[in-house]
């Protein structure tokens, strides 16, 4: 009994060692995959390959390319194969010229192959002409959707810095806080100061940590909503774009330059032109139908009856021909309500090229604004920090007040906040102007990949 309980002993023991080595695996990638840093190309790559919105346009460009290929049905034949088996009661034989003559069998077999194929019909070249269009102005708006996810993220993704960075301030005011409030203490308990200073830097440094902690909200908060978009595992860390550094020293070209370049690459443009063409195809339609179609039909069978023929096959070809001359006026309404949708198209065109120069000059005005307001907001945070500085120095000294030092932890506080804000608004503005003149995030002209 004894050596058994000592062998279960050692199985036990193996087994939580085995426990323990898998727990600290586990810890491990999990530290590991805390301490990867996302960046936006990462991030924007999961979007656009997991996010529904980018799986539903792909799909919208599947439909298309099947609504084509409905379209091109009309110029193919259509080949139809049947056959037939029948068991009867009796046979039916009758002798004609001294032969007998099968006329109704026992088993009884038969086949039909028919052919149809329109070999005219005027109407079907506006509707492939239509159909193939709808496909190019689905391609588009699946590239243009992608896009604007793209852009979703990067907006997401520069907002879960700010939040970062702004948490970062908060934990810097905080420290300054918990420093002051320290001095004042040892002051006050050396009799240097009333408690008066004690109670203001106490004040401070509550304020401080309740800033602290709503901003620690804010960033779980931004960094779900990332990765919602994303449709994967939440990130923990982030890295800052190259293009915030390109930002604060974007020269942009003339404005009606940039204008004529995006309202030629845009591909939401491009999706309303290739609609507009589709409205215009389509209208076209019902006045062809004043012209006859003419339909080609082909037929070849077989049967194990040839009864008074005495052939087992057959075949006919012909030629059909369908004039509708009078359709009730279908075809002067379906012109006018088609007409009035291709020019709704087009004025639909229109709109959106005003639109596209609305966007870029809105966005040039944007960036430099942000571009002023970043300058502004570095040098206010570089003299706050020195404002910061001397003041905690000249209260060591006895030559300021807690109060003076609390004023001057907020003031430096609001700098950094209004510094990562300019920071991030320049980059939001900068991805604004990039979105207007039809590229990515990154700068690149986007292309139809079908």
């Amino acid at each position: 009994m004894k050596r058994n309980d000592k062998k279960s002993d050692r199985r036990a023991r193996r087994r939580r060692a085995a426990c323990g080595l898998l727990a600290a695996a586990l810890l491990v990638s999990r530290m590991i995959a805390d301490d990867e840093v996302l960046t936006l190309e990462q991030a924007v790559k999961m979007a656009l390959s997991g996010n529904e919105r980018a799986i539903t346009a792909d799909q919208n460009v599947e439909a298309a390319s099947a609504r084509v290929l409905k379209a091109r049905a009309f110029f193919l034949p259509t080949i139809n194969v049947s056959g037939t088996y029948t068991r009867r009661p009796f046979e039916t034989v009758r002798v004609i010229g001294g032969a007998q003559i099968i006329v109704q069998s026992l088993n009884a077999l038969s086949g039909v192959a028919s052919l149809n194929m329109t070999i005219f019909d005027s109407k079907s070249l506006p509707t492939l002409v239509q159909a193939n269009s709808d496909k190019a102005a689905e391609e588009f708006a699946t590239v243009d959707s992608k896009r604007m996810l793209a852009f979703e993220v990067g907006s997401a993704f520069l907002a879960t810095l700010s939040v970062d960075q702004v948490m970062e301030a908060s934990r810097h005011r905080n420290d300054f806080a918990k420093q002051n409030l320290d001095a004042a203490r040892a002051r006050y308990a050396a009799g240097l100061v009333s408690v008066n200073d004690v109670t203001r830097a106490e004040l401070e440094f509550a304020t401080a940590e309740v800033g602290l902690t709503q901003v620690q909200g804010q960033v779980e908060t931004t960094y779900l909503n990332l990765g919602y978009l994303m449709n994967g595992p939440t990130p923990r860390k982030l890295r800052v774009p190259d293009f915030l550094l390109q930002a604060s020293d974007e020269k942009p070209q003339a404005a009606d330059k940039l204008v004529l370049e995006a309202q030629d690459r845009r591909p939401d443009v491009k999706s309303l032109r290739m609609r507009a063409k589709a409205q215009s195809s389509l209208a076209i339609e019902p006045l062809l139908r004043w012209l006859p179609s003419l339909i080609l039909t082909g037929r070849y069978t077989y049967t194990n009856e040839a009864g008074l023929t005495g052939r087992n096959f057959n075949w006919n070809a012909g030629l059909t021909m369908n004039w509708a001359v009078f359709d009730g006026l279908t075809r002067n309404g379906d012109y006018s309500e088609r007409k009035a949708l291709a020019y709704q198209a087009d004025l639909n065109l229109k709109a959106a090229l005003r639109k596209v120069e609305l966007d870029v000059r809105d966005a040039l005005v944007s960036l430099q604004s942000a571009q002023a307001s970043l300058k502004m907001a570095t040098v206010a945070e570089s003299v706050a920090k020195k404002n910061e500085a001397e003041t905690s120095e000249l209260y060591r000294q006895g030559l300021s007040s807690a109060l003076q030092v609390a004023d001057a932890i907020v003031r430096l506080f609001e700098a950094e906040v209004g510094l990562v804000q300019a920071r991030y608004g320049l980059g939001i503005a900068y991805l604004n102007l990039e979105a207007a003149l039809g590229l990515d995030p990154f700068g690149k002209e986007p292309t139809v990949e079908y």
